[in-house]
């Protein structure tokens, strides 16, 4: 009984359950696929050889828990995060590790010349505009022809659209995050000279992808949408992660076919990068 007490508080405690199960009330299938590992098995049984038990429900138990395949677990998209332009790092706001959310200014190049540039086309862009007010004007009063006004209007619009165009120039030395994720690596620190190179590298951990190979005999078995138990090498239980892609052609040197779970992480416990284990 001290055994099968122990066994119940040390399976609740990984399910997180407060209550020490008694062996009128233990479902040891159900209990033994929660802790998913061969201490379980051992301790059903020794178990059963003790009479506690029935061989049956071991064996049952056995084949419920054990896993159809290995897996890994991985980040769902993995950026390396560059400039299109050369300069040097005036800003670096990264560092390896850190939370970082979808549009955050994480790095900026120098932007003197850029910076001028703008403001000179904009002065150029506001006298256009008023210049062509005036004009306008002098039209409507025949005092000009329609062909002078035109060339005016011309210059104004061209005058915007170089503008826009060195706006977009200048944005271009602002570096920012195109996913809601976390820095994997930082390559380029502040003061450094960045020729058109990527300066770091960032992993988007919510959801992650579960990665796995199967037997071709297993094909047409697994469909998309349907949700599976995983459990993670590192441990933290089973969580559910649901098929989003399967291959439609099987590998003919393997024989096998590649099939790839969604995993939520909203609190980023549980780390990519491990092996894990699946039941279909």
């Amino acid at each position: 009984m001290r055994i099968t007490a122990w066994l119940g508080a040390r399976c609740s405690r990984r399910t997180r359950k407060t209550a020490t199960p008694s062996l009128s009330v233990v479902n040891w299938s159900d209990m033994t696929k929660t802790c998913f590992n061969p201490f379980g098995v051992l301790i059903l049984s020794a178990l059963a050889l003790l009479g506690f038990i029935s061989p049956v429900v071991v064996a049952q138990t056995v084949r419920a828990m054990a896993p159809d395949a290995t897996c890994l677990i991985e980040p769902s998209a993995e950026v390396q995060l560059g400039t299109p332009v050369d300069g040097v790092l005036e800003v670096q706001n990264m560092d390896r590790g850190m939370y970082v959310t979808q549009g955050q200014l994480l790095a900026r190049l120098n932007t003197g010349i850029e910076a001028s540039a703008v403001e000179t086309q904009s002065a150029k862009a506001d006298f256009g505009k008023r210049k062509l007010l005036r004009n306008i004007d002098l039209e409507a009063k025949q005092l000009i022809s329609t062909h002078e006004l035109d060339e005016i209007a011309t210059e104004q619009k061209l005058a915007e659209l170089e503008l826009a165009e060195r706006q977009e120039r200048l944005k271009l030395r602002n570096i920012v995050s195109p996913i809601n994720g976390v820095v994997v690596d930082v390559y380029r620190l502040k003061g450094d000279l960045v020729r058109q190179e990527k300066i770091a590298r960032l992993a988007q951990i919510d959801p992650l992808f579960v990665e796995t190979v199967l037997p071709a005999r297993r094909f047409g078995q697994i469909k998309v949408g349907n949700s599976h138990d995983v459990l993670p090498e590192l441990g933290g239980g089973r969580v559910k992660a649901t098929v989003i892609n399967v291959d439609k052609v099987i590998d003919a040197a393997s024989s096998t076919f590649r099939v790839r779970l969604s995993l939520p992480n909203p609190k980023f416990s549980i780390p990519p990068g491990q092996r894990c284990q699946i039941q279909f």
